[in-house]
C-alpha cells in the first residue's frame, strides 16, 4: 500500500470553489452578504429585500422591489396534487420529510423539461422560496385536523407563515422577530445543505433535484436539527436552579451541549446576538422568563468554563417557543429563510458551472481477492 496522503477529512477548510454571496469570517465573527453586515442588514432590511439581493446581487430601489415581492407572493399557491399529498400524509411524518417529498413533487409540476435558461431557472428559484413555507404550514394544519387557509397576497413572508400556521394575521413584533431570524439564517457560506445543493445542480440535473437535496441534508441534527435539540435540553433540565449541575455532569462525561460553539466560528456567531435580544424581548411581552434564563446561564457558564459561545441555534430555540411555533417545525423554519440562499448558490453554480468530483483514499485490499465458491463461504 502506497504511503498515506494527506488530505482534509469532511474537506475541512478546501476551498471548492467561490462565491460572491456570503462570506463567512469565521475568526472574526462577522457575515456578510454580498459586502453588506448581517448586523446592518437586520436593522434596515426586510427578509424580501434579502432575497432579492441574494437572487440579484444588489439591494433593490422600491419599485424593484415591489414587483419581486409581488412576483414571490404570486407564486405563493400549491398544485392540487401537493395540496392532495400534505393532506394525506401520515399525520405522524416529520415535517422535514413532508418538504422534501413537496419540493420534489414541485419538479413533476414544472412543464418546461430540462430547460437551464437563467430566467426560467430564477422563476423556479422564486417558486421554491413561495412555496416550501405553505407547504410547512399546510402540513401543520392538516396534521391536527384543521382547515387550510386560503393564500393570501398582503402579507410579507414572515407574516404569512405566521398567519397560515395559527389561523390568524400576527402581530407586528412577532412578524418582524420571525422575519429577522429569516434574514440571519438566508445564506453562510458553503454549509453543508448548500454544498449538496450546488453538488447535485453542478451535474445538470434540475432546480427542484437540488434543492430536495438541500432539504435532505439539513434535516440532519448536525446542521439544522441542532435548534430542536436545544429546547429538548432545556424541557430536559426543567429549571434554572439545576442549570449548573447539568452543565458540569456534560463536561465531566464530554456530553455535547447543544446550541454552544460553531465549526467555523471562533468567536461570537454574529446572527446570535440578534436572536438573544430577540429572545429577552419576547419574554418581557409573554412574562415568561423561564426559558431565556436558563439558556443565558448555560450561555455563562460554557464561556467561563470552556470558552465557548452560544451560536445561532442556541437562541432562535428560544425565539420560536416562545413564539409558539411547535418544536418540529424549528428545522422547517431555518428551511425557509435559507431556500433563498440554496437558490441563489444554485443559480451562481450554473453560472460558470464544474462538476464536483473529489477523490477518496482507499483503505481496501490492494491485492485481488480470491472468489470461494457460494457453497463453500463460511
Amino acid at each position: 500500500m502506497s504511503e498515506k496522503p494527506e488530505y482534509a477529512k469532511g474537506l475541512a477548510g478546501v476551498i471548492a470553489n467561490e462565491s460572491c454571496l456570503s462570506e463567512v469570517l469565521g475568526e472574526q465573527g462577522n457575515l456578510r452578504y454580498l459586502g453588506y453586515n448581517i448586523d446592518d442588514l437586520v436593522e434596515n432590511c426586510t427578509f424580501e429585500e434579502v432575497a432579492y439581493l441574494l437572487h440579484r446581487r444588489s439591494l433593490p430601489t422600491q419599485a424593484q422591489l415591489d414587483t419581486f415581492t409581488a412576483n414571490l407572493r404570486a407564486q405563493r399557491s400549491l398544485p392540487d396534487g401537493v395540496i392532495e399529498f400534505i393532506k394525506n400524509a401520515p399525520k405522524d411524518a416529520g415535517p422535514m420529510d413532508v418538504i422534501r417529498t413537496g419540493v420534489s413533487m414541485l419538479g413533476l409540476y414544472d412543464n418546461r423539461g430540462e430547460d437551464q435558461n437563467r430566467e426560467i431557472n430564477e422563476e423556479r428559484a422564486l417558486a421554491i422560496c413561495a412555496k416550501i413555507p405553505i407547504i410547512v404550514a399546510y402540513f401543520h394544519r392538516a396534521r391536527q385536523g384543521l382547515d387550510l387557509p386560503e393564500i393570501r397576497d398582503d402579507l410579507s413572508e414572515a407574516g404569512h407563515f405566521l398567519y397560515l400556521i395559527n389561523g390568524e394575521v400576527p402581530g407586528a413584533s412577532a412578524t418582524k422577530t420571525l422575519d429577522v431570524a429569516y434574514i440571519i439564517h438566508a445564506d453562510h457560506g458553503m454549509n453543508a445543505s448548500t454544498f449538496s445543493a450546488r453538488v447535485t445542480i453542478a451535474t445538470l440535473s434540475d432546480m427542484f433535484s437540488a434543492i430536495t437535496s438541500a432539504v435532505g441534508t439539513l434535516k440532519g441534527p448536525l446542521h439544522g436539527g441542532a435548534n430542536e435539540g436545544v429546547i429538548r435540553m432545556l424541557k430536559k433540565i426543567g429549571s434554572l436552579d439545576k442549570v449548573d449541575a447539568y452543565v458540569e455532569d456534560c463536561l465531566a462525561n464530554k456530553k455535547k451541549i447543544m446550541g454552544i460553539g460553531h465549526r467555523v466560528y471562533r468567536t461570537l456567531d454574529p446572527r446570535a446576538p440578534h436572536l438573544q435580544k430577540m429572545a429577552i424581548e419576547l419574554t418581557e411581552e409573554l412574562g415568561e422568563s423561564k426559558w431565556i434564563e436558563m439558556s443565558e446561564r448555560i450561555a455563562t457558564l460554557m464561556r467561563e468554563k470552556k470558552g465557548l459561545n452560544a451560536n445561532v441555534d442556541f437562541y432562535s430555540a428560544t425565539v420560536y417557543y416562545s413564539l409558539g411555533i411547535p418544536t418540529d417545525l424549528f428545522t422547517p423554519i431555518f428551511a425557509i429563510s435559507r431556500a433563498a440562499g440554496w437558490t441563489a448558490q444554485v443559480l451562481e453554480q450554473l453560472d460558470d458551472n464544474r462538476l464536483y468530483r473529489p477523490l477518496t483514499y482507499y483503505t481496501g485490499p490492494t491485492e485481488d481477492q480470491p472468489i470461494t465458491p457460494i457453497a463453500e463461504r463460511g
